[in-house]
């Protein structure tokens, strides 16, 4: 009797389950080792030290603050912003990048300003990643748009790369001196007058400013997409940034590429920055980036549309950027 209970709890055959030997659902004419292989091979090359040279240009679209002569007032206008990028990265750690702005000021294309970074990357770690640069702006006089009187910045970030989601936070200080404030000082006065209906002094000897980026991401990945060596990469990414913002930075937003250190772009157009006369601390904007790149080789294309609440601005307040950026990874 008891054979027979233990018989009766027995399941026939069910042919909707598929026997653990039967391999009639895979596609068998897929090398699947050959496929992990190669992925692995890809992130390893993506995460793991490497020297390179790149060289790069992207263009986007910002606004500019021109001084209209005519009638004495400031005109917001959105122009395209052209950027070439050189820079070196050593898989030590060291780095040097050279990038030039351009933006047409209503007479001919104009180099107004452009800026050399050196830098330094812990990459020894799969885990996580961190950094520290310098960057030097060297920005024309007499230009008919307002310019952020901000010619340094020390920017450092910490980001964590073994969760699904990533973190990352960012800190940037930037500073000018007197002398730079007081070439740049008629532009600030004119657009403080015309938006708040007195003239501004400033009466110290330098200026700053000092912002906080938190940010969240994830990297889609797609290899060998429309032939070998290629791959499609999307990063959607939200960000949060805080901080002074006084007299705007220079930091804008530019190449993402994989092999790049940081891939932490901080939305900050100089040329669009709501003046403040109150030098406090306060969130400034909250961001989403979708991010999007197509390698093949050494070369990649990457376009990036970017959505942007800015706390501080009294009308307009959400803008919506695109911005597109190619080059070469040697």
């Amino acid at each position: 009797m008891l054979c027979a209970a233990a018989y009766s709890q027995g399941n026939t055959s069910d042919t909707a389950i598929i026997s653990t030997n039967d391999i009639s659902f895979i596609d068998t004419t897929i090398d699947y080792d050959e496929l992990f292989r190669d992925f692995d091979a890809f992130m390893d090359s993506i995460l793991l030290p490497r020297s390179f040279l790149l060289i790069s240009a992207s263009v986007a679209k910002g606004y500019y603050n021109f001084l209209n002569k005519a009638n004495s007032s400031i005109d917001a206008s959105k122009r395209l912003t052209y950027s070439p990028t050189i820079g070196y990265y050593h898989k030590g750690g060291l780095g040097i990048t050279t990038t030039g702005y351009m933006a047409n000021d209503e007479t001919s294309m104009n180099l107004y300003q452009f800026a050399i970074s050196p830098s330094y990357d812990y990459l020894q770690n799969r885990n996580m990643a961190t950094g520290i640069s310098y960057t030097k702006f060297f920005t024309k006089d007499s230009l008919p748009f307002y310019t952020t009187p901000i010619q340094n910045e020390l920017s450092a970030y910490f980001t964590y790369r073994n969760w699904w989601i990533k973190p990352m936070i960012a800190f940037s200080y930037g500073w000018g001196s007197r002398t730079d404030y007081s070439e740049r000082e008629t532009s600030i006065q004119d657009l403080r007058l015309r938006r708040r209906g007195f003239t501004y002094v400033n009466t110290e000897e330098t200026v700053s400013d000092f912002s906080i980026m938190t940010s969240l991401r994830h990297d889609f990945y797609w290899i060998d997409v429309f032939g070998k060596k290629d791959h499609v990469r999307f990063t959607p990414q939200v960000s949060f940034t805080s901080g002074t913002q006084k007299f705007g930075f220079n930091q804008s937003s530019g190449t993402y590429v994989t092999n790049l250190r940081t891939a932490n772009n901080v939305l900050f157009n100089s040329e669009n920055v709501y003046l403040d006369d109150e030098l406090k601390f306060q969130p400034l904007s909250l961001s989403l980036f979708l991010r999007g790149e197509y390698s093949i080789g050494k070369f990649f294309v990457q376009p990036q549309l970017i959505f942007d609440y800015y706390f501080p601005a009294t009308t307009s307040n959400f803008n919506t950027l695109f911005s597109f950026n190619t080059g070469f990874i040697f």
